[in-house]
């Protein structure tokens, strides 16, 4: 997908449309009603404050790496060299159940 933002300008858009939809940042990792969240931007690899890209946890998260590996299954992880379906491949199962929504 093409944006015309930066990285920057697209987490504050998707911070708008989390407010939005009510959610209230209270609690770290707390309950919420919705988690937007910008996972990987082209091959960047950036550290700021507010944003860290690619994700920091993504490659530990089944919910994030079966639906990246079946739309971009060969798009290569720009720390860990590694393409989605791989990731996904060796993430440990243990919590990790999904449950697939019926078309």
């Amino acid at each position: 997908m093409n944006t015309p933002f930066s990285p920057e300008t697209l987490l504050v858009k998707l911070l708008e449309i989390e407010a939005l939809l009510g959610r209230k940042r209270t609690v770290k990792w707390g309950p919420r009603i919705i988690d937007l969240d910008l996972l990987i931007y082209d091959e960047l690899i950036l550290r700021t404050p507010d944003l860290i890209l690619p994700h920091p946890f993504m490659e530990k998260r089944r919910f994030v790496l079966e639906p990246m590996a079946e739309i971009a299954p060969d798009y290569v992880h720009p720390v860990f060299h590694k393409n989605m379906a791989q990731l996904r491949d060796e993430l440990a199962g243990e919590g990790q159940e999904l449950f697939k929504l019926q078309d």
